[in-house]
């Protein structure tokens, strides 16, 4: 995860564009496919506008789906929103890309993400947006929230660069914003410190959210509607990760608690949290030495701590993404391939192994599930290398 401060906000929306596209791949059909005997759920294909490289991030109970679509050509990246059986792109704030990269949709429609804007940064950091980009641009990237057609840009903590994931439906936004401080943390090419932001554009007002007593950095990952935020806190590092995903934390009313991990040194990261204030997410285990990657899917509760949901057999790591208020817990576990997985009453199921015989394709990655338990992922088309966005709904 490559991830990852006050003055009067000022909320602009400059260089965006909104497009509503009825395009698709030629390759895939919209059509649901047939459940076969015994089947769980139903599979139906999102359009994109062709890219090989599409994403859809989070799902609301009304089934509207927000996430990022590649154009074709370019190679590009443009944040999506699926509604209606129609997919709306949402433009950028003047630069190349825009991305939804966690859920970032709230009930009522809102969405949060970031996108790249104009500017050239100026102190050629490689900031969090990066590693979710195609390609490295030298632009500046803002988070941003986007409601009624209008993507707004989120104002930083001092220094240039931001990044969005989640917002509820209260309007609150969190995620991460660069602060003018040259933090002796940071590794190069990273040089300004960040820290997590609450932010309330209608409001006009945003809160940074505090580290953990000895650290340096933090980034929020997820709200919930009562205002409870997860995130990590750490060391700035490269703003990607590793080290600053030293803990993984939790603020209520802006106070950090440490809700612990599964004992490996760095990479404890939660991902999403329920109205419950129940945690998802992955943590390095014991047997992860420094800042290598191999985490195991994580559920946090406030009764229970954290424990880990293990991964699918033969596989060697898995990661928890998304958790809906029933319980239901979707990610994607590791090894010689990635496949989808649904956690649900103790046990981790292979979402392939849910939609029936002869199915053509694979669920590489289960990134959100909402109430009625519809998932929403990525799969790879049969015999490509095509990444397209799915919905799996339950069989009734």
């Amino acid at each position: 995860m490559r991830h990852t401060s006050y003055a009067l906000l000022v909320v602009t929306a400059f260089g965006c564009s909104h497009d509503r596209s009825g395009s698709f791949d030629p390759r895939v059909s919209r059509e649901t496919l047939a459940a076969t005997s015994g089947a769980r759920y139903t599979i139906s294909y999102l359009p994109t506008l062709g890219g090989s490289r599409n994403r859809p991030s989070g799902i609301n109970n009304d089934g509207a789906v927000a996430g990022f679509v590649n154009r074709p050509g370019n190679g590009t990246r443009v944040a999506a929103y699926w509604h209606d059986g129609v997919l709306d792109t949402l433009g950028t704030l003047g630069g190349p890309n825009s991305v939804v990269q966690w859920p970032g949709l709230s009930n009522s429609g809102l969405i949060a993400g970031f996108a790249e804007t104009a500017e050239d940064d100026t102190l050629h950091e490689e900031w969090s947006c990066t590693a979710f980009l195609p390609s490295v641009t030298g632009k500046i990237c803002r988070g941003f929230f986007w409601e009624n057609g209008v993507m707004t840009a989120l104002p930083t903590l001092g220094g240039e660069q931001g990044f969005a994931t989640s917002v509820n439906s209260r309007g609150q936004v969190v995620g991460w914003a660069e602060t003018p401080v040259h933090d002796p943390t940071c590794n190069a090419p990273q040089v300004l410190q960040f820290r997590a932001v609450l932010w309330e554009p209608e409001k006009r007002t945003k809160r940074e959210l505090p580290p953990l007593p000895g650290d340096s950095t933090t980034a929020a990952t997820a709200i919930n509607s009562k205002g409870q935020v997860v995130g990590i806190s750490g060391d700035c590092d490269i703003a990607v990760g590793q080290r600053s995903a030293r803990h993984s934390v939790i603020w209520n009313n802006g106070v950090p608690t440490d809700i612990g991990d599964l004992g490996g040194d760095f990479w404890h990261t939660p991902m999403d949290i329920n109205e419950h204030g129940d945690v998802v997410g992955f943590s390095n285990p014991p047997y992860v030495v420094g800042i290598d990657f191999n985490p195991l899917a994580f559920i946090w509760t406030k009764d229970g701590g954290i424990k880990s949901l293990g991964k699918l057999a033969g596989d060697t790591s898995s990661q928890a993404l998304g958790i809906n208020n029933w319980g239901q817990v979707v990610g994607v576990s590791s090894g010689d391939l990635n496949r989808a997985f649904l956690y649900e009453n103790g046990v981790m199921k292979d979402l392939n192994k849910l939609v029936g015989a002869g199915f053509p394709d694979l669920l590489i990655v289960a990134q959100h599930i909402n109430d009625a338990g519809v998932i929403v992922g990525r799969a790879v088309l049969h015999g490509t290398n095509t990444q397209v966005p799915f919905t799996a709904t339950p069989v009734r």
